[in-house]
């Protein structure tokens, strides 16, 4: 028995995720997509997958790159994250103009400063999943900033990280 998409979705909203930024750059153009499916896969070596919808403008261009980089982006990003899900109408390379101080890692891709943290990414594997491609990188370098909360996404609205250790420190 299979589920229909629309109560998957509703199901889904109550999963909290990170919201993070998926970067990649082919030759002089940059791609980028808002995303919360990220996860670890293996610390020895290190890695982690995103998922990418196959109708997602940076989709192909992770491919063709063979590199990305995930930020994990802070509440001070939420514009950013609200630019690169398609919500202002600008696409492509524009996403990464006037917004953001950008950066590049040992990839290549871009790097979005001021992150709690930014994994730069050999692509390893590909794994076609339905509507989505599931890319495993290699984390080859990181830029950390432990002080910087994360901004959290659930039930359809962006949700501050920080929020929540104040809800965990009070219910101890």
């Amino acid at each position: 028995m299979t589920i229909d998409a629309t109560a998957f979705k509703r199901g889904m909203r109550h999963l909290a995720a990170s919201v993070t930024l998926i970067t990649t750059r082919h030759h002089d153009l940059r791609g980028g997509l808002t995303a919360t499916a990220v996860c670890s896969v293996s610390a020895e070596p290190p890695q982690l997958l995103v998922c990418v919808n196959k109708t997602a403008s940076a989709h192909d261009t992770i491919g063709q790159a063979g590199f990305f980089c995930v930020n994990i982006l802070s509440p001070l990003h939420r514009k950013i994250a609200e630019r690169f899900a398609g919500m202002d109408g600008v696409e492509g390379d524009d996403r990464f103009r006037d917004m953001g101080e950008w950066s590049t890692l040992t990839t290549g891709a871009p790097v979005l400063m001021g992150c709690p943290v930014s994994f730069d990414c050999q692509l390893v594997t590909e794994v076609s999943a339905g509507t989505h491609t599931i890319y495993i990188g290699e984390i080859v370098d990181l830029v950390l900033d432990p002080m910087a909360p994360a901004l959290l996404y659930c039930d359809g609205a962006f949700v501050h990280g920080d929020v929540l250790k104040k809800v965990a420190a009070a219910s101890q």
